[in-house]
């Protein structure tokens, strides 16, 4: 099944150049792209896609804000982060507004055409940069300690890279059961992402690697 792509950025050159590319591969669809944060709200709201490739610096609504109004309102679209722009700051609130994944514009085709088979299926992708970002400021969750063993089961499941699906298949339980799961965890560790739940994870231990998800 093919996986639809919202395309938003406020120049015309970047978004016919992903066009361009992704109209290449078969597995992709473009429904649409926008020109600022507003309208990519309203076109998520519309064509609702499987994912979004989100510019940060945007007119009228910023990449961030946009996020956070896309993924409240459609849980099943997931936000791919792309810009030129690596601040820690930028790269932290756009985790906490819920984007998947961080790249930068410099990222190559390959990665990129990875990267959004891996968000549609829920998988965290991290630029190597934003990663260590992430990596290097992120607190440890004092709460941790509170999760359920099945919980904490799943968050390294989560933590190292799985889909929903896969954690689903591996832990035999119902796809909407890790779903359930996943939702106590960011609740109890007090985070807005399965993002930063899988960073938090990595950060206090609970994998014994990070794996190519985060870094590559």
């Amino acid at each position: 099944m093919s996986i639809r792509v919202l395309i938003v950025d406020d120049h015309a050159v970047v978004r016919q150049g992903l066009r361009i590319f992704l109209d290449m591969e078969p597995d992709f669809v473009i429904v649409g792209e926008a020109a600022d944060g507003a309208a990519a709200v309203q076109l998520a709201r519309q064509l609702r896609p499987d994912v979004v490739l989100m510019d940060l610096l945007l007119p009228v609504m910023d990449g961030v804000t946009a996020t956070g109004h896309i993924r409240r309102e459609l849980p099943d679209t997931e936000v791919i982060a792309l810009t030129s722009v690596l601040e820690n700051n930028s790269v932290f609130r756009a985790i906490q507004a819920g984007a998947i994944g961080y790249l930068l514009k410099d990222t190559e085709a390959p990665r990129l055409r990875e990267a959004i088979k891996a968000a549609a299926d829920g998988k965290v992708q991290l630029s190597p940069e934003a990663a260590t970002v992430l990596l290097r400021e992120v607190r440890t969750p004092s709460s941790s300690e509170h999760l359920t063993e099945r919980e904490t089961e799943v968050l390294q499941l989560l933590a190292d890279g799985r889909s929903n699906k896969e954690i689903a298949r591996q832990l035999q339980i119902a796809e909407t059961t890790v779903k359930s799961h996943v939702k106590s965890i960011m609740q109890k560790l007090d985070v807005a992402s399965r993002t930063q739940a899988a960073l938090y994870a990595v950060r206090a231990g609970k994998v014994l690697s990070r794996r190519a998800d985060f870094a590559t």
